[in-house]
């Protein structure tokens, strides 16, 4: 992954449950970044609690990464720009984005500062991120939840803040959203199929929906006209010209055996 990912850090105030400090890991792992920060948890061997290790599925080379200090102050010593991420509407602090917006300017800020490092900052369970804490910070920042239940786990809160910033990112740095896959590379006789091809087949499909008493060649309305426009619609492949000449064979050799 791009420089640009490693100087992404994502910071959890007090943690106390074990199983989000895995969560946390696993969540920054698959989403391509590896700096996970810990401001004096609860339990001080927190990385190595069996609860963390199974929920870090994985990404044990994160967790087991995960630096410790103790206070958020330290934590936030080589950051340029922190984001606090936080549910609650508050009076004082730094101006407030929401989760899209603050990826951006995450993104744009790594894009102008060689050496800047952005973080994402999380409180604990219970009680979030003081006024204080997030005084430390440059920007509240807002994941745009439903009103009425805002409520969101504090590694599910990290993993949608990592998942914004590392679509950001790879936006910027015109790299695949997809996975790569076979089932976007043109197949064998996907090439189009010739004028000639066209009209052969279709003089076979008229013969064999005669043959089955579909098309009354007495009274054959529009019915060739429509299917002549739908094939030409579809743009047929070799392939499939010689796909659907075999089913017209098949329906003809079906009709004479009535």
């Amino acid at each position: 992954m791009t420089q640009a990912f490693s100087r992404v850090r994502f910071i959890m105030v007090n943690p106390s449950h074990p199983g989000n400090v895995g969560s946390a890991a696993r969540a920054i792992k698959t989403m391509g970044f590896s700096e996970l920060v810990l401001v004096e948890p609860k339990f001080p061997d927190v990385t190595s609690q069996p609860e963390a290790i199974a929920l870090a599925s994985g990404a044990l080379d994160v967790l087991e990464g995960a630096r410790v200090y103790g206070s958020l102050e330290e934590a936030l010593g080589p950051v340029t720009l922190a984001f606090a991420l936080t549910a609650r509407v508050r009076d004082l602090g730094p101006p407030p984005c929401d989760i899209r917006q603050a990826a951006e300017l995450a993104r744009g800020h790594l894009a102008d500062t060689a050496e800047g490092v952005a973080a994402v900052v999380l409180g604990t369970e219970r009680a979030g991120l003081t006024n204080a804490q997030i005084a430390l910070c440059h920007r509240i920042c807002h994941i745009p939840a439903n009103p009425e239940y805002s409520s969101l786990n504090v590694a599910q809160a990290l993993q949608l803040a990592a998942w914004e910033l590392r679509y950001a990112l790879l936006v910027a740095q015109g790299a695949p959203l997809l996975p790569a896959s076979t089932a976007q590379e043109p197949a064998r006789g996907a090439a189009p199929a010739s004028g000639e091809a066209v009209q052969a087949f279709l003089a076979h499909w008229e013969e064999a929906l005669i043959g089955v008493q579909f098309l009354d060649p007495a009274h054959p309305k529009k019915l060739m006209p429509r299917m002549r426009h739908l094939f030409s619609r579809l743009g047929l492949s070799r392939d499939e010209v010689d796909m659907m000449r075999g089913v017209c064979t098949a329906m003809l050799s079906a009709a004479r055996k009535k």
